[in-house]
């Protein structure tokens, strides 16, 4: 991961991980710390919002990127579901502007996931 290079705090063309701040659970250290330790071709930042709206299954994480979809999960453990996260975030950036068609290799988190909404073109 690199430090944020932009005025907006993220590095160009970084994808995001929004984690919520709010969500009762503990992992958002161990899943910092895989992040920092695989190897992705464009920067992963990890960033923490406040209340994502998904009160009734947290803890809620949203994967962002520019010209990428957008994807919701629920009922997520941050520190349990490292490996899932770091195989999701494979399959993301392999895929055409990130629309994941097969899941399988997301583990668990595929079973998780609550929304996805297209790039905006």
């Amino acid at each position: 991961m690199r430090k944020a290079d932009s005025p907006d705090g993220f590095a160009p063309g970084a994808v995001v991980l929004q984690l919520c701040a709010t969500c009762p659970g503990q992992g958002a250290h161990a899943l910092q710390a895989a992040l920092e330790q695989a190897s992705f071709d464009v920067p992963v930042r990890l960033a923490f919002q406040s209340c994502m709206n998904g009160c009734s299954d947290p803890v809620s994480l949203a994967l962002q990127g520019p010209g990428r979809a957008t994807y919701f999960f629920g009922g997520i453990d941050p520190e349990a579901d490292c490996a899932d996260i770091i195989a999701t975030l494979h399959a993301y950036l392999a895929a055409d502007a990130g629309w994941i068609e097969d899941a399988t290799a997301c583990g668990r988190l595929r079973f998780c996931l609550k929304g996805r909404v297209p790039a905006l073109v």
